[in-house]
């Protein structure tokens, strides 16, 4: 499986090309800035994008999805609870960019779908919390966790749709349910794996008590 990470724009978020080496089929995870680094990527490689796949709605995760998606020809796949805020543009104009239009999704996500890219399969987590719509992408003992699950740390619950809750549920019933052994590409940062974060994770193994 080919697995390219590109760390893009001024959050510096990570984008993933995904492939298989046999068909050179390919998708792209979360195309969030730059483009134009992006499209060069998939060239180099010489993939056809079947997929662009966002694992949730947050600016920084979707800003060239529409030009990536033109350059591809590639069907666009979100969680269908994040679809209508794409375009609210609030975030953006929160942190001080400007929204970047994000065309109306092909597939809407519920959970449970199986994406096929080529003769690789991934099965779509249903894992809200840092968003309502928030997926992970599980398949070929590796899992892309978008901003619900970071090398020591987890998304974060303060922005509009966050839930802390939530997001520790569909932590411990989604994804610590794989195997040890899983590799785990986040949507910042650096790669871990489940049984590192499963063991070392101060979120998970000693999460923050409820208020009464």
């Amino acid at each position: 499986m080919i697995i390219e990470r590109l760390v893009v724009g001024p959050i510096e978020a990570n984008c993933y090309i995904v492939g298989d080496e046999k068909t050179k089929q390919g998708m792209v995870i979360d195309p969030g800035d730059d483009a134009e680094d992006i499209i060069q990527a998939i060239g180099r490689l010489g993939l056809k994008i079947s997929f662009v796949v966002l694992t949730h709605g947050h600016f920084d995760h979707v800003s060239a999805t529409a030009a990536v998606r033109k350059a591809t020809g590639a069907k666009l796949a979100v969680h269908q609870a994040d679809a209508a805020s794409l375009n609210d543009g609030m975030l953006a104009r929160l942190a001080g960019f400007i929204h970047q239009p994000v065309p109306h999704p092909d597939i809407l996500l519920k959970g449970w779908e199986e994406l096929s890219v080529g003769e690789l399969r991934f099965t779509v987590l249903s894992v809200p919390g840092h968003t309502p719509g928030g997926i992970a992408l599980y398949g070929q003992d590796a899992v892309f966790t978008g901003d619900t699950l970071f090398e020591g740390s987890i998304g974060r619950t303060d922005l509009p749709g966050g839930d802390y809750d939530v997001i520790i549920e569909s932590i411990n019933t989604r994804l610590l349910a794989l195997d040890n052994e899983i590799k785990v590409y986040p949507g910042h940062g650096d790669p871990t794996t489940i049984g590192f974060e499963r063991d070392h994770n101060p979120f998970l193994v000693n999460p923050p008590r409820k208020q009464c």
